[in-house]
């Protein structure tokens, strides 16, 4: 499994725009990738005035090739840029070694 991350410094960025993608997440870019031919699952992550992530996890180095370049090239006008007021810091493959399901399961949701 190939694995991807997409992530925008929060430093500096707007009052607030922590709460603002989280709203865009559960309103838009969860049902957008839900379902994506390609990608075993995406999470998005947070750390309030440091960061904010895409994970992704995808089932071929064809398929996070071909969104890695897809997103690369549109990074500064994605909604997360605009949002923050600038590109992302980081976009970085890497490799999955194992993944494990906890007894509590798996909950695909865009609010935890």
């Amino acid at each position: 499994m190939k694995g991807l991350s997409i992530r925008w410094s929060l430093v500096g960025a707007p009052d607030g725009v922590e709460e603002q993608l989280a709203a865009y997440v559960a309103d838009t870019s969860h049902a957008r990738f839900t379902g994506m031919a390609g990608l075993r699952f995406k999470t998005w992550r947070v750390r309030p005035g440091e960061w904010f992530e895409g994970l992704y996890l995808f089932a071929s180095d064809e398929a996070r090739a071909a969104f890695q370049e897809e997103f690369t090239a549109g990074a500064a006008e994605v909604p997360g840029s605009r949002m923050v007021g600038a590109p992302p810091v980081l976009i970085e493959p890497w490799d999955v070694v194992a993944v494990a399901e906890g007894w509590e399961g798996f909950e695909a949701t865009p609010r935890g």
